[in-house]
């Protein structure tokens, strides 16, 4: 179903992209359009990416005893564990809508171009490994591409 989802979405808002007028796309409206996609991309993928943050913080040594607080983590777990394949795919959408959005505004070579272009190309592996995760072939690959990913990824949304 997700697949459906960011499918349409990413098939809908080209086709809005590619019916802009050439005056439309190098304005600054235009930027705030991009940018915005980018920024739902962000939202949705520190949702994802919070289901190993709870991983970890409920392994941690503290919360032993803490069976009240531990209750509540592992129903926050479950929850983004359920959520969290759906939601790097609808997140996969949006990146790949801003991606084009870029440069159809005009690529420059500055930082946050190429951060964000790095990132990009790091994400590439993070869905076929995920694949290979769900069937038990990984080796880890998914984690620790997901987490250069997220690394590059944060450094692109902040610069």
């Amino acid at each position: 179903m997700a697949i459906i989802i960011a499918s349409l979405i990413t098939l809908w808002e080209l086709k809005g992209l590619l019916q802009l007028s050439l005056t439309t796309l190098h304005s600054k409206q235009f930027e705030h359009t991009f940018k915005d996609f980018g920024s739902i991309a962000r939202f949705v993928l520190l949702f994802v990416l919070s289901y190993y943050v709870l991983l970890r913080v409920m392994r941690l040594r503290i919360l032993k005893c803490q069976s009240q607080i531990k209750k509540w983590l592992s129903t926050l777990l479950r929850f983004a564990r359920k959520w969290h394949t759906p939601a790097a795919i609808i997140a996969i959408a949006f990146i790949i809508v801003h991606t084009v959005a870029v440069f159809m505004y005009g690529f420059k070579f500055d930082f946050s171009n190429i951060s964000g272009l790095l990132s990009l190309l790091v994400l590439l592996p993070v869905p076929i490994s995920g694949l290979f995760r769900y069937q038990r072939m990984d080796r880890k690959w998914h984690l620790r591409s997901g987490i250069a990913f997220a690394i590059l990824f944060l450094i692109h949304s902040i610069s």
